[in-house]
């Protein structure tokens, strides 16, 4: 299985966006490269702030140039580095999934998310790996906008912080290329603790 290059973070730069809950991509980069001591710089060739996590080479890149041009700087850094979508991971808030959950897949839809229409039309193929992190829907589709440009509420917030961190932990398995298996753990419903009799 084909190793991934490259795990891109989707999100919105600057402080007003910053706690939103569009930036869980952001998050969950962030605190990988905290972890694995791959500390992010602004590269302006790369519209981005960019990291590499050491050992086989594995970029991490947030974008800076706001959501829905995402695909410049995932675009620029692939050109240059000479990364083909199959080795790329998308990491990225999603509408359909409650928070506390994760998909994995390769390819498939873009769901309406505009860091992935763009990106996708930037590399001219859908065929890329998405980490898809739940942050729960609103309810009415008028509301989206709002609802993805605001803090999640407390409890959401533990439950993504605590989803973000069973993604972190897939990475060994995602790193060494064994998606199958990371998919497997990522798409299976955590089960919650058994109360203590």
């Amino acid at each position: 299985m084909t190793e991934p290059r490259l795990i891109v973070g989707l999100g919105n730069p600057g402080p007003d966006y910053e706690e939103t809950r569009h930036n869980a991509g952001f998050w969950f980069c962030a605190r990988l490269a905290e972890k694995r001591q791959a500390p992010l710089r602004h590269e302006a060739r790369f519209h981005g702030l960019v990291g590499q996590i050491p050992g086989p080479k594995l970029w991490l890149l947030l974008p800076q140039t706001f959501m829905n041009r995402s695909g410049q700087a995932v675009g620029a850094l692939m050109r240059f580095h000479r990364i083909t979508p199959a080795e790329m991971l998308v990491v990225h808030d999603e509408l359909d999934i409650p928070p506390g959950q994760l998909r994995l897949k390769f390819g498939g839809g873009l769901g309406g998310h505009n860091g992935l229409k763009d990106i996708t039309a930037h590399l001219g193929t859908q065929d890329y790996w998405r980490l898809r992190i739940g942050i729960g829907h609103p309810g009415d589709r008028n509301e989206v906008v709002n609802y993805v440009l605001k803090p999640p509420r407390r409890e959401e917030q533990t439950e993504i912080d605590t989803a973000i961190g069973r993604a972190i932990d897939l990475m060994p398995l995602i790193e060494k290329g064994e998606w199958s298996a990371a998919t497997q753990r990522a798409n299976t419903k955590p089960q919650p603790p058994t109360p203590s009799p």
